[in-house]
């Protein structure tokens, strides 16, 4: 029976994930060794195998434990929702406002996510999409529950995917220090899903 990892080994996990994404992000996955992860951590490449046997299981750990934070966001928002006694749109509004949160922390991860994933095998690929897609698919859910009478069957995958338009691409131009802050920008997104650019105006 294997002995179960230590707190310590797998926080240096951690560790080689988020400096992995970094590199992944700087230089993009296909131009990152392992001795290019292993020099920005200040550590050998003989200790970085120590914890992962290769540069695809190193994506493949960051993609599969983000995409289980993003499906647990979802869970904890409805949780949060139903304590609260939040009506339907407020409990999307919360849900927007708690993935911005997330992605202003974890840039380099949802860079991989959104760029690196068809460098996986096919098993791990698809794996990673199919929780993609039932991420897309909860925000659906959600929207439609909170705009019963503007989603219907033929429109619902357009104004979900125009959501994660607004939200999904943010790491490209939004700069948690910059003039406006993921918090203020969820308010923005919000306002447009309720009023529309009219509505903002007025």
């Amino acid at each position: 029976m294997a002995r179960p990892k230590s707190a310590s080994h797998e926080l240096k996990r951690d560790e080689i994930l988020d400096i992995a994404a970094q590199c992944f992000a700087d230089a993009s996955y296909p131009a990152t060794s392992m001795n290019t992860i292993a020099t920005a951590g200040g550590t050998s490449k003989a200790r970085l195998y120590h914890y992962y046997d290769s540069k695809e299981a190193i994506l493949f750990d960051l993609l599969d434990r983000y995409t289980q934070r993003l499906l647990a966001l979802i869970g904890e928002s409805q949780a949060v929702a139903e304590r609260g006694n939040l009506d339907d749109r407020a409990s999307l509004h919360a849900l927007i406002k708690r993935f911005l949160q997330e992605y202003e922390t974890s840039a380099t991860r949802h860079v991989a996510l959104l760029s690196d994933t068809k460098f996986l095998g096919e098993e791990q690929r698809t794996l990673i999409v199919s929780r993609q897609r039932d991420i897309v698919a909860a925000f659906t859910r959600f929207l439609k529950r909170a705009y019963p009478d503007r989603l219907t069957t033929s429109n619902q995958t357009a104004i979900t995917m125009m959501l994660f338009g607004m939200i999904n691409w943010t790491f490209t131009w939004l700069r948690p220090a910059g003039a406006l802050s993921y918090e203020a920008f969820a308010d923005e997104v919000i306002r447009l899903l309720e009023n529309g650019l009219i509505g903002v105006r007025t």
